[in-house]
């Protein structure tokens, strides 16, 4: 199918669901009027940009007929004037239509879990830990999505050894999945007495939360302990055996918390991160098997695991995946990441973009 085509065909399509919208036997079931109505919203702004193409590719048409046909002079040079205007303003447009038309990710709609662990770097790390959970919490804030906090370490000093928590809101994933990766801070610790920079990584993992459709797990498959929550130093925080340790036997995953004084709630949460990291899990099996067997034609094309550095003497942050630098480092971590966050969904698009127009050159 060529682009027109695949143009036409959309068109047709939304043409169809406008339609379907008006019937009353659709109008009376309201699940598939709710889908429907949602897919055409999704494709009204691709449906008129694409009128306007192929409105322009009549007229261009019709100016290359007289071009072709005509032996007035005067006609045909205002026809080829028009001609290059109108080429020019379609290819823009067909950019910006096929923009549109990428796949979108299923995923992205759904809220996120976010594990945040304290890499090298010592008790310097746990305090970076914290830094980034502060930093992604007050991302959310300004997006006026909902933060539950799902379980974590402490470490003597203030920070974090491990964090686990669930961002729930609109697009949640699909705005912080590409913050996976391993985060670097370059900074003097406060614990540092000769005022020597140091480099610590803290590791932080997105995941989209699962729901119980997504992920079944089999009980018999599960080994719960209880035991008595317990705080820095070994200061008791509850008198009850509340804390629960869930492990999945088949694939060694475990999963802890103790946030609750209630043990039904704390092992809720816990399943809650135990679904999110088997669907993760469960894809990433999926990824591989596909990556391998891409492998031996295209070779590898993964990337370092190193995403960003924080540098707090130049007061910037780096993202090495996209080459971006920003110079507003106390900005990003008091929770202004709309700016990162936006340059690497257009890369990620512009990618997607590039094996699409790939695809059909080799089709």
């Amino acid at each position: 199918m060529d682009k027109i085509e695949k143009y036409r065909s959309v068109l047709r399509h939304f043409e169809w669901l406008t339609g379907e919208l008006s019937k009353s036997e659709v109008i009376k079931d309201q699940s598939l009027y709710k889908r429907l109505a949602k897919e055409r919203s999704e494709l009204q702004e691709a449906a008129s940009s694409i009128a306007g193409f192929l409105e322009m590719k009549g007229r261009l048409d019709e100016d290359m007929e007289v071009i072709e046909s005509s032996e007035d002079r005067e006609l045909v040079e205002l026809a080829r004037a028009e001609a290059e205007e109108l080429k020019a303003g379609m290819c823009g447009l067909s950019e910006k239509i096929q923009l549109m038309l990428l796949p979108s990710d299923p995923d992205d709609s759904r809220n996120t879990v976010f594990e945040i662990r304290a890499g090298t770097g010592g008790d310097e790390a746990t305090l970076f830990a914290a830094d980034l959970a502060r930093m992604y919490k007050m991302y959310a804030e300004k997006k006026g999505w909902k933060v539950e906090h799902l379980g974590g370490s402490p470490s003597e000093i203030g920070g974090y050894k491990e964090i686990v928590f669930l961002i729930s809101g609109k697009n949640a994933y699909g705005n912080l999945k590409f913050e996976s990766g391993v985060h670097r801070v370059q900074r003097v610790p406060v614990t540092e007495s000769g005022g020597r920079i140091h480099t610590s990584a803290v590791s932080v993992a997105v995941l989209p939360e699962a729901q119980e459709v997504d992920v079944k797990i089999d009980p018999g498959e599960l080994k719960i302990d209880v035991y008595r929550s317990s705080g820095p130093g070994g200061q008791s925080v509850n008198t009850t055996d509340s804390a629960v340790r869930i492990t999945h036997v088949p694939t060694g995953l475990v999963v802890t918390c103790q946030d609750e004084k209630s043990q039904h709630k704390n092992k809720a949460k816990a399943l809650k991160v135990l679904r999110a990291r088997l669907l993760e899990k469960a894809r990433n099996e999926q990824r591989d098997r596909r990556a391998e067997a891409r492998k031996s034609m295209v070779g590898s094309g993964d990337r370092s695991a190193k995403i960003r550095t924080y540098n707090f003497p130049q007061g910037r942050v780096t993202d090495h995946r996209i080459g971006l630098t920003l110079h507003n480092l106390s900005g990003v971590l008091a929770g202004e990441l709309d700016d990162i966050v936006r340059e690497l969904a257009v890369a990620h698009r512009e990618e997607l973009l590039k094996r699409e127009i790939k695809g059909d050159e080799d089709r």
